[in-house]
């Protein structure tokens, strides 16, 4: 039997996402993300595609490393302008009945206390099917626009997170027992209060001494992606991650990335296939393999390398303007995201990147590979990745909005249907249950569960 295939929708609340330029195209829609019909008619869309879900990107703050300042960022709508992606969830969720949504929600500017009320509330209204995206920030200009002097250090900023998720899970799994909530209504008995509980928690980074607000949800804790591909990064995500999110240029990379993740996953007591794994991917798939081709041709001249500069500046929190096109990108430690210059530099040692040809790959799709040509070719490709590799699924970004999802669903998802290495219907259950196959909440190893009462 070939492995099953899984795919999610990576997209951000803004136009130009992980293809800068790309807007541009007639018939692109990107520029429609203030319509909610917009995002209505794609959570459809990827419903009828069987997607396990829509993952939403954020980043707090503005690209602009580059060149010292905002205006290229600003000038290719390099994830600016940007809204909050949560408010999309309701809307798409009430118009599904199975699509899952992974919300990707910073600790840097948060208080455990209020993003835990936010997913709880997310989850109940979606009726678990709720996933978050933990993520530690990495641009500067995002934190002095919340009041910050300067980022963090890198390895802080995850010992901050690790405190953060501790005060989450008690809010989660140890305020409310299983049972607490009666709905009596011939006694007029909500709660019993004898089986709510008062977290008391006073750390490095966070003082609670409360009552949780909310109702347990279907899944209490939701269900938890994480994408840091630094040492510490990883050590974070084996520890608290159910979903990890990949992102490599290279096959070698990507088998470097996922075999570094399923070794932490068992350093840390859980086992190696405990969690997901996501790989970063863009599709171009059409009627014919030359019909593709023409369109990627179409889509490297709209292309922004501009944009592209922006973004990757801001990623690796190195200023790419001091440098030529045709010099050596190298890795060095930086506040920024390591995982985004390690991709470039040393996670596939047989690969020797420019920042020229850093820039032009990230000009479609960021971080992750470019796979173009008819249904059978990329079907092809898609199945030889997750054999070489051992990921479980893709995180599929745009190049035009909404078109790349519609050939997908039109063309791709037929051809591993056909194949047996695609889903033909949805498993019944939340989001964790149809993506894990387990329960609705958090089991034991994780470390979260270990918090329930």
């Amino acid at each position: 039997m070939p492995r099953q295939i899984r795919f999610n929708a990576f997209m951000m609340n803004c136009v130009a996402h992980l293809a800068p330029g790309q807007w541009t195209a007639p018939d692109d829609r990107s520029v429609d993300y203030l319509d909610t019909s917009y995002w209505v008619e794609l959570a459809k869309v990827l419903e009828e595609g069987l997607f396990d879900g829509l993952f939403l990107g954020d980043v707090i703050g503005l690209y602009d490393e580059y060149g010292g300042s905002p205006a290229t960022a600003l000038r290719t709508a390099a994830q600016v302008p940007m809204n909050d992606p949560a408010v999309l969830i309701p809307l798409m969720a009430h118009a599904t009945r199975h699509l899952g949504f992974g919300l990707t929600v910073s600790v840097a500017y948060e208080q455990p206390y209020l993003l835990a009320r936010r997913f709880t509330t997310l989850d109940h209204l979606s009726g678990g099917r709720v996933a978050w995206n933990v993520v530690t920030s990495y641009l500067q200009s995002g934190a002095r626009s919340l009041g910050q002097d300067a980022l963090r250090a890198h390895d802080a900023r995850y010992d901050r997170a690790d405190e953060f998720m501790s005060v989450c899970y008690q809010l989660w799994e140890g305020s409310w027992e299983a049972g607490a909530v009666l709905r009596d209504r011939e006694r007029g008995i909500y709660a019993d209060p004898a089986r709510v509980h008062a977290v008391q928690h006073e750390g490095a980074h966070f003082r609670v001494d409360g009552v949780f607000q909310c109702e347990p949800s279907p899944q209490r804790t939701p269900l938890l992606f994480q994408a840091g591909g630094s040492t510490r990064g990883t050590q974070f995500a084996a520890r608290h991650a159910e979903c990890i999110f990949l992102g490599a240029p290279t096959r070698n990379g990507l088998r470097a990335a996922a075999a570094q993740a399923r070794a932490a996953l068992r350093d840390a007591g859980r086992a190696p296939d405990s969690a997901r794994l996501f790989a970063m991917l863009t599709v171009i798939v059409d009627e014919t393999a030359e019909r593709a081709q023409a369109r990627y041709e179409a889509c490297r001249a709209r292309a922004s390398y501009e944009g592209a500069l922006a973004l990757l500046s801001g990623w690796t929190g190195i200023d790419l303007a001091r440098y030529r096109p045709e010099d050596t990108l190298q890795y060095v430690d930086t506040d920024a995201g390591q995982s985004a210059l390690a991709s470039f530099s040393k996670l596939d040692p047989d690969k020797v990147w420019t920042v020229r040809d850093a820039v032009e790959f990230v000009a479609i799709g960021g971080r992750g590979a470019v796979i173009v040509g008819d249904a059978r070719q990329v079907a092809d490709e898609l199945q030889a990745l997750v054999e070489d590799t051992g990921i479980d699924g893709f995180n599929l970004a745009w190049v035009e909005s909404p078109r790349t999802f519609h050939d997908i669903v039109r063309y791709l998802v037929p051809e591993l249907q056909r194949r047996g290495a695609y889903k033909t219907r949805y498993e019944p259950g939340t989001l964790r249950e149809k993506l894990l196959g387990g329960g609705a909440q958090l089991e034991a190893p994780h470390v979260g569960a270990s918090y329930r009462v």
